[in-house]
């Protein structure tokens, strides 16, 4: 499978891929895309409703690691809780392709003092967390800090059964026109059945079908305003 290195607006990479006429992340900005959709909309609406709660994050699509690394960062300014984060990945990108990425010195975490993070894991911070994400163990999981371990797990959703649950889902598939298999109603009931009743489920895409499926499903819909370059996106709600 051949993957493109392309440059987004905010200087932050994705990868498009040909044969699907698709992109990894935005255009209009890789990192502000998903700082806003998962870990501000997300795990940071979460953390504000549940100060105190462990977490535990499911990531519908692996891809570059990029939102695995942001939940581990933003982790690191709230040490006195863990996040355990599993993901699944039908298609893991070769690691000639991921040691391109530009994501650490993009987020200017490439040394101890930069945006005022702790130093536990020494010089080298973003780069040595974002290497062991990508060489932790398929299938394992694996503690990378004291308070983030990653559960990666090379599978499809379709065929995955799921014994966890979960108070937040990254639901970052491929878009509804060029993947319709991953948005389907019986993965979103699958996903109802597996999150917490106060969950949470965030993802960018904010079409009319998809807000339908979600309500008929059980999840209380909010449309919030979406990343740049986008008008809008969903977080839905498990009530109960």
């Amino acid at each position: 499978m051949y993957h493109q290195i392309v440059t987004t607006k905010d200087q932050s990479h994705t990868l498009f891929l040909p044969h699907l006429n698709e992109h990894y992340h935005s255009i209009h900005g890789a990192v502000q895309e998903s700082q806003h959709v998962f870990i501000k909309n997300g795990l940071e609406y979460f953390r504000n409703l549940s100060p105190t709660k462990n977490i535990n994050v499911f990531e519908i699509g692996f891809g570059t690691g990029l939102n695995a690394l942001l939940t581990l960062l933003k982790g690191l300014e709230y040490p006195h809780f863990t996040i355990a984060y599993s993901t699944i990945e039908a298609y893991p990108l070769p690691q000639e392709i991921i040691q391109q990425l530009n994501y650490t010195s993009q987020l200017n975490i490439e040394n101890d003092n930069s945006k005022g993070f702790p130093s536990p894991l020494g010089e080298g911070l973003g780069v040595r967390a974002f290497k062991h994400i990508h060489s932790a163990e398929w299938n394992k999981p694996t503690e990378i800090t004291s308070n983030f371990s990653i559960h990666k797990i090379h599978q499809t959703l379709q065929q995955i059964q799921l014994s966890e649950t979960y108070d937040i889902i990254f639901f970052d598939a491929f878009a509804p026109e060029k993947q319709p298999e991953m948005w389907t109603k019986e993965i979103f009931q699958k996903l109802f059945l597996h999150l917490n009743a106060g969950g949470i489920l965030v993802t960018y895409c904010a079409k009319g079908i998809i807000k339908r499926t979600l309500k008929e499903i059980g999840f209380t819909i909010e449309t919030l305003q979406g990343p740049p370059g986008k008008r809008e996106m969903i977080r839905a709600i498990k009530i109960s």
